[in-house]
């Protein structure tokens, strides 16, 4: 069997989706789900409907090949690139030509893609943050391609420990590909890069000859009225140093299961990854190609209802999430004030245990520290006796090695289910700090 399966990465997916069911009178911090309240099944018909009509218009009200495009087999790359790109100019000043955006089946297979592509032998590697999103780190376990961890802080990943790590891998004959980045509101450290160490790490990217995987799901969700961080991918401008992952599923549907990957970047053919490239540059080919080709292969195509249904929800808000997340967003941050005033009713400063815990500006997670080293059977003990999911944070580094940190999330719950929460867990805390 491949050498996978047995990683700890791969096997923290399976059990954190396991133990939810193993305990369902359990309330869940863990989860990182987009709010239910606002879902209603009638959406998903007026989207058919407004992008069928989308459809329609662009056909010349040619009803066989309306049919054809929502019901066939569809075309690799995708049928709503071109609305995606709509998307990213509108939302975040990021232009792009349709062609270089290859629509995927969430930004999962986003990832698998470009990191299969990038991977030519074993001397090629990918430099992450620690902690770090276990779906990146086990797309990249799936292709092979060892991660070399690179030091995060609150104010996000460590620039001076990622130019150390790049010249010691180079120094050892390896050759990094890429890094691996989540810029706002990082999963699970909810760490924000400052807008000057996003120009540096472009120009890290540049000095030392790598791609930034740029991934962006919580972007959107910042303190309503603050003025959005410029994603990398717009500040990359014609340096193409960039590849923007993206996913629909916090800000459009979760159940459609739509992501997207902007690969603009020119390689020579069959070298996938050797750089940014130049436009234009004999004998190169367009990187989103090569990520179509492999997708030919794993998924053939994303399925064209599923992209209809995101798609007609772009076209309905005139391309922009923004204004169509305005109450998911109000609803998050509300979230996240509450979860940090219930800590600080459970925990003030001169309760012993010491507990803290870092203060995101949105997305969807905050990080405790705890007075004692946490694991998987502490989280079934919490699971079984106090009724409360959260999740270790040893496996966002992929070791299984005990930490005194833990994850919240609170983007699934509702204010009552929060204070609930924290209390169940304060009991938790105090009677392991007692034991």
């Amino acid at each position: 069997m491949h050498g996978s399966l047995d990683s700890p990465v791969i096997e923290s997916m399976n059990f954190l989706n396991e133990i939810s069911h193993r305990f369902p009178d359990a309330l869940s911090m863990a989860a990182g789900r987009p709010h239910e309240g606002f879902f209603d099944t009638e959406d998903v018909h007026r989207y058919l409907r407004v992008f069928e009509d989308h459809l329609r218009a662009a056909h010349g009200g040619d009803e066989a090949r309306v049919r054809r495009t929502l019901l066939q087999y569809g075309r690799t790359k995708g049928i709503i690139h071109d609305l995606v790109a709509e998307n990213l100019a509108v939302d975040e000043g990021i232009h792009v030509d349709p062609e270089s955006v290859v629509v995927t089946v969430g930004c999962q297979e986003a990832m698998f893609l470009t990191l299969r592509a990038l991977r030519r032998d074993d001397r090629d590697v990918l430099i992450a943050p620690m902690p770090c999103y276990v779906g990146a780190t086990g797309a990249a376990e799936l292709t092979d391609m060892r991660v070399l961890p690179v030091r995060e802080s609150a104010e996000g990943i460590d620039l001076d420990d990622l130019a150390r790590v790049v010249v010691e891998a180079r120094a050892a004959g390896l050759r990094p590909r890429a890094c691996y980045v989540v810029a706002d509101f990082a999963n699970p450290s909810g760490a924000t890069l400052g807008t000057d160490a996003r120009e540096a790490l472009i120009h890290l990217a540049e000095e030392h000859d790598f791609l930034i995987l740029e991934d962006n799901p919580y972007g959107l969700f910042h303190a309503p009225g603050a003025e959005p961080l410029p994603t990398l991918k717009s500040l990359d401008g014609d340096r193409r140093r960039v590849v923007y992952l993206g996913s629909y599923a916090k800000t459009g549907l979760p159940g459609a299961r739509i992501g997207f990957v902007v690969a603009d970047q020119r390689v020579r053919h069959g070298q996938a990854g050797d750089g940014g490239g130049q436009d234009g540059a004999h004998g190169t080919v367009l990187l989103a190609d090569e990520l179509a080709k492999i997708k030919s292969m794993l998924t053939v195509n994303t399925p064209p209802i599923a992209q209809a249904v995101i798609g007609g929800k772009l076209v309905a808000n005139g391309h922009s999430l923004r204004t169509a997340n305005a109450r998911e967003r109000a609803l998050y941050q509300g979230n996240l004030r509450h979860v940090l005033g219930e800590l600080a009713r459970n925990f003030p400063e001169s309760a012993t245990p010491r507990v803290t815990w870092n203060t995101p500006g949105g997305g969807f997670f905050v990080v405790l520290t705890v007075p004692f080293p946490v694991d998987d059977a502490l989280l079934e003990h919490s699971a079984r006796h106090h009724k409360v999911l959260w999740t270790p944070m040893h496996h966002f580094y992929g070791d299984g090695k005990p930490r005194p940190q833990i994850r919240l999330s609170f983007s699934y719950l509702s204010p009552e289910e929060i204070t609930v929460g924290i209390d169940r867990l304060a009991r938790f805390i105090r009677e392991q700090s007692a034991a």
